[in-house]
């Protein structure tokens, strides 16, 4: 076993990357300069059903350590990872999945997945589970 713990991309993925090294360097810095505004403006990069206004509230006082982020914002995860997503990909690939024998998988379009979530929810629903239970 190797005890290489940093692994350099190739040169291939990194020109398959969505960011260059300087962008990531700049957002790495403003995140960590700047967390609450950093956070903010990526939190627009999803659909809300309530906007947050509380970004960051954070408190390391032991023993009363506490971590919450966007606590007044309401979002359904859901319709993030995949509703959103159908009129534009319904038949792209939203997951692969991969068993645990080789070469066991399956691809799963948005629209498949979206039906199967939907499916399952209704599972939930005719077992009495309710929005908000947990």
């Amino acid at each position: 076993m190797s005890d290489q713990l940093v692994f350099e991309p190739s040169a291939e993925a990194k020109a398959r990357t969505w960011v260059t090294e300087e962008q990531y360097e700049a957002m790495y810095a403003r995140s960590v300069n700047d967390p609450e505004g950093f956070w903010a403006e990526q939190a627009k990069r999803i659909d809300w059903i309530k906007p947050p206004t509380k970004i960051k509230n954070t408190s390391f006082e032991f023993p009363n350590v506490s971590i919450k982020w966007f606590e007044d914002g309401v979002l359904n995860i859901s319709a993030n990872c995949i509703d959103r997503h159908l009129p534009q990909r319904a038949n792209q690939v939203a997951l692969i999945w991969e068993g645990d024998t080789p070469g066991t998988q399956d691809h799963i379009t948005y629209q498949r997945l979206y039906d199967e979530v939907n499916r399952f929810a209704n599972v939930l629903k005719a077992q009495g589970v309710k929005k908000g239970d947990r």
